[in-house]
């Protein structure tokens, strides 16, 4: 009967244990979302969601096949859909462009000019005695040279002399008699041939004149149509550049040649004339490219697109053949009239599905975040960079696999993968990798053989990241990162196909290997290039940051050692235990030695109120102060600390090591004075409140602070030690653990308690070694 009242009893008991266990989580949950903190970065995860829901464009089917690719079956039309067909659209429209006229704006002929340059020119002829009298640009203007100037003159059938001769007879009216008579004649003769010849300007201007070196530069054919635009906005259709060719005007059959019977003066020195026309004429027709190249357009644009009729069934790619551009183009007209058809409730359905995805990573994500990494929840600002770099890299990586020729989705999601392990461990990018490499995985690829490969490479890249000594671990990271792509993909490929020979009878995929591994190996000098920019964003601190830090010739540990050279020493004893203490637990053993190097610099700026740069005969100054206002001086080493690394662009880690040293601990000397003061004198009860005698805090964040903490209290207690034995330095590093364990120190610092104990035995260890006893040895006889 006992038996069964105490099973009874049993069951009753764990009943209720169940119960107020659930009752307690839901509580707890309930309370969280009614702080307004924790809605807030709620909603700023829940917009991260939507963002990339959006940016793997969730609605949509991803499209799975890139360049290079050799599909094993081939691949068959879904859907009846239609291609253009680019080619026989682009031969159409060159064809009509060809047949867009040249635009031409002519400019008028000057008529006036040109007659008196001619009348001059006749002039110099009739007052000259014979053709050496005349310049040899002279001569070549009217085709009297030795020589012709151009090919095809007219005047060349003729002699320089004979020319001359008929030109000077017919200027000076030689058949007229002398006298003034003659020289009435000569003018009046002139003067003919002058009215001639602006008649022959005016059948020439109609249409304008063509620069010949234009046509030869534009390799126009003579039946090439132009468009000329006169002064007046009138446009004439000109059949050909021969009708505004001067040259060819002057060929038999052309405009001047049929000309030549309405001027008989004129043409008994045709030849002169012709070669003086085109020495001295300039163009008129100057092109109008904006206008030719709207007409152009136009033409273009009228042209109708040629399409090619694709139906359900048809073989697009064949088995094992390699997509190319064409191919790639032809399953994108494919798959987008085949997203076209799906209907709006299925579209619904996938936007739902991928949504729930995405929480369910964001949850997994978040769990981890909330339980290892608070310093990154616990900021807004490391939460929204945190959350911004995965979007950005989905981002990035979703556009680089459209892009046939970059195909460097692996380079965000490695770069992403080693900042955060950098930045702050190991699992924090490992996870994120996995998120992002699902993410674009559902994106752009939907098939297990581009996860495997983007989940391997990011997991070498992390593995071989626990920290960073100097740059060049980096760039070695990217290059046996980008060896485990070139083995990964090519083992996929070989799976796939199931034959060894692919590796080595397919170029394509060899030049796939080979630019996947040259991303990871670029992804090593990116981050290792952008590492003082990743330390500032984040607010973290790699080793070669902290190994720069650590020399002494720092302008604060220079002026530490200057005015508080006591500190100083009490700085690096901290810093030698610290480290050690910190690398027994696995934590950043350097970063505790390079924070613990800068945590006392407040001390600097009053050095006298601390003990140990007080000098034997010295009188402590807080003799003659209140235990208030000596415990003000006290806390106020770390306010002047964080200000003096404020001014001299300390890393954030730098400033945490000096706010959390001393947590919230009590300033127990004076907070006892104090008590004594008050248990004299009943007026000044309020001056003892323990509250007014504790260090702002906050409490330590993070094992590192922890440690600091412990080994900065320990080291200083250890100097009060008259005879620091070993059996007494233990005793006081447990007393001071357990201070400040049942102080509730600790709290925030993720440290456990196997990890303090470990801490305890270390700075033990530590103190034990410096404080070892020596031999005593007897002193020297004298003589």
């Amino acid at each position: 009967m006992p038996f069964i009242g105490h099973k009874h009893t049993r069951r009753h008991r764990t009943s209720r244990r169940s119960i107020g266990t659930s009752q307690g989580t839901i509580a707890r949950v309930t309370a969280s979302l009614r702080n307004r903190a924790v809605l807030a970065r709620l909603s700023l995860c829940l917009l991260a969601i939507v963002i990339l829901s959006l940016v793997v464009q969730a609605w949509k089917k991803p499209f799975a096949w890139r360049q290079g690719d050799r599909p094993d079956y081939g691949i068959l039309a879904t859907v009846d859909f239609q291609q253009v067909n680019i080619r026989e659209t682009n031969r159409r429209a060159e064809e009509a462009v060809s047949r867009v006229p040249l635009h031409f704006r002519r400019e008028p002929l000057p008529a006036d000019s040109l007659t008196d340059q001619l009348r001059a020119d006749f002039q110099v002829i009739a007052e000259s005695m014979s053709l050496d009298e005349l310049s040899a640009e002279f001569r070549a203007a009217f085709g009297l040279s030795a020589t012709d100037v151009k090919d095809g003159d007219l005047s060349a059938s003729m002699s320089p002399e004979a020319g001359y001769e008929t030109l000077f007879r017919l200027i000076r009216a030689a058949d007229q008699p002398s006298g003034n008579v003659a020289e009435q004649a000569r003018i009046d003769r002139i003067e003919g041939l002058l009215a001639e010849f602006q008649q022959l300007l005016q059948i020439i201007d109609l249409p304008g004149i063509i620069d010949p070196e234009y046509v030869a530069r534009n390799e126009l054919s003579p039946g090439q149509r132009l468009t000329v635009e006169n002064d007046d906005s009138d446009v004439e259709m000109i059949a050909g550049v021969g009708d505004v060719d001067l040259s060819a005007m002057m060929k038999p059959g052309g405009r001047i040649a049929a000309a030549w019977e309405s001027v008989p003066l004129l043409t008994t020195v045709r030849p002169s004339i012709e070669a003086w026309l085109t020495h001295r004429i300039t163009p008129t027709l100057r092109e109008d490219r904006p206008r030719t190249n709207e007409a152009e357009l136009d033409a273009r644009k009228n042209v109708k697109v040629v399409y090619e009729r694709w139906y359900q069934g048809q073989v697009l790619v064949g088995p094992g053949e390699l997509i190319g551009l064409d191919e790639l183009a032809l399953l994108r007209d494919e798959y987008d009239q085949a997203e076209k058809l799906v209907p709006l409730y299925l579209r619904l359905i996938r936007t739902a599905t991928v949504f729930l995805m995405v929480i369910v990573l964001a949850v997994i994500n978040g769990a981890y975040l909330v339980r290892n990494e608070r310093r990154l929840v616990g900021s807004y600002w490391r939460l929204s960079v945190y959350l911004g770099a995965m979007i950005l890299a989905v981002g990035l990586g979703c556009w680089s696999t459209l892009t046939p020729l970059l195909r460097a989705e692996v380079l965000p999601v490695i770069v992403t993968a080693m900042i955060f392990a950098v930045a702050y461990n190991q699992i924090t990018g490992a996870l994120t990798a996995m998120t992002i490499s699902l993410l674009l995985t559902l994106a752009t690829f939907g098939e297990l053989t581009g996860f495997v490969v983007l989940i391997s490479v990011s997991a070498t890249a992390v593995i071989l990241l626990p920290s960073v000594p100097s740059r060049s671990t980096l760039i070695k990271v990217g290059f046996v990162s980008g060896i485990a792509y070139l083995v990964v993909y090519s083992g996929m490929e070989v799976l796939s196909s199931q034959s060894l020979d692919i590796i080595w009878s397919d170029g394509e995929l060899l030049v796939e290997a080979c630019k996947g591994a040259a991303w990871c190996f670029g992804a090593g000098f990116l981050v290792a290039g952008s590492l003082p920019f990743i330390e500032r964003l984040f607010g973290v601190v790699t080793d070669i940051s902290l190994l720069e830090m650590s020399n002494i010739s720092h302008p604060l540990l220079q002026e530490l050692v200057r005015r508080a050279p006591g500190t100083y020493n009490h700085s690096i004893s901290v810093a030698t235990i610290a480290e050690t203490a910190a690398e027994a637990i696995g934590a950043n053993g350097l970063l505790v030695r390079v924070g613990a190097y800068f945590h006392d610099i407040g001390k600097m700026l009053k050095p006298e109120y601390f003990v140990e740069n007080m000098t034997e005969g010295m009188t402590s100054r807080h003799a003659e102060l209140a235990p208030a206002m000596s415990t003000l001086i006290i806390i106020g080493h770390v306010k002047d600390g964080v200000n003096l690394a404020l001014e001299h662009h300390l890393p954030r880690p730098m400033i945490d090591f000096i706010e959390q040293h001393h947590g919230t601990t009590l300033v127990q000397y004076f907070y006892h004075e104090a008590r004594k003061q008050v248990e004299a004198d009943s007026d000044h009860r309020t001056d003892a409140e323990e509250s007014s005698f504790r260090y702002p805090g906050p409490k330590p964040q993070t094992r590192e602070a922890g440690v600091m903490m412990l080994s900065d209290a320990v080291e200083s207690a250890s100097r009060t030690l008259s005879e620091p034995t070993p059996r007494r330095i233990e005793t006081l590093v447990h007393k001071i653990t357990m201070d400040k364990l049942l102080d509730g120190q600790f709290e925030e610092s993720l440290l456990t308690l196997s990890e303090i104990r470990t801490i305890e035995d270390s700075l033990t260890q530590s103190l034990i070694a410096i404080y070892h006893g020596r031999i005593k040895y007897p002193e020297q006889r004298t003589a």
